[in-house]
């Protein structure tokens, strides 16, 4: 004769209340865990100050709505990110002069003390001669890093095809003179288009 045992139901009523209270217990586990992470989360995008990551987003949305009022393209194909008043854009553009634009717009908003351009120019057939550009603008960066009564940091050199562009914010109309000055000494510098303001002007 077969041995069969039959399971008490109050004993898989307790199994059934006990993996309950374990399931509880794991729930509120992965929400302390999930709590933790929000807080890091928050933590890191609070680091630089509530008050400093306000200006960063209205710098940030400045840029882009100009972007949009000048050409659709511009604000449909460069992303811009702000640290600390720093701009860094990115993305693609057709022709190396739509670059330059998105450059000298970007320092037209109030707040911003640096533009760093990493746009990339997809028509790389309208550069001549690229090498020289570079060239040029690693001189007069050089330049303007070694004169001290420069402040490097706020102003962007952008060389198209012999052209230099300069951007950025000038202290004085003195500072402003020897940025034009020290890019008209460039060797393979045709011409010298200058978009700096002076730091009295009323901007965006």
């Amino acid at each position: 004769m077969m041995n069969m045992t039959k399971q008490s139901p109050h004993l898989g009523l307790a199994s059934l209340i006990l993996m309950g209270f374990l399931m509880l217990g794991l729930s509120g586990c992965v929400g302390a865990v999930a709590g933790v992470g929000a807080a890091a989360v928050a933590a890191s995008t609070t680091e630089k100050g509530i008050g400093t990551s306000i200006n960063d987003g209205l710098i940030k949305t400045k840029i882009s709505e100009a972007y949009f009022k000048e050409h659709v393209s511009l604000y449909s194909n460069i992303k811009v990110d702000v640290n600390k008043g720093s701009v860094l854009l990115t993305g693609d553009v057709d022709e190396p002069e739509s670059a330059v634009q998105a450059v000298q717009i970007a320092w037209q908003v109030n707040g911003v003390i640096e533009v760093i351009n990493e746009i990339d120019v997809s028509n790389k057939a309208s550069i001549k001669d690229r090498a020289k550009d570079l060239a040029s603008e690693a001189q007069l960066r050089g330049k303007l890093i070694t004169d001290p009564e420069i402040s490097s940091l706020n102003f962007s050199i952008d060389v198209v095809n012999g052209v230099v562009y300069l951007s950025g914010i000038a202290g004085s109309e003195e500072e402003m003179n020897k940025v034009v000055g020290h890019a008209q000494e460039l060797r393979f510098g045709t011409t010298v288009i200058n978009y700096i303001r002076l730091n009295d002007d009323d901007r965006l």
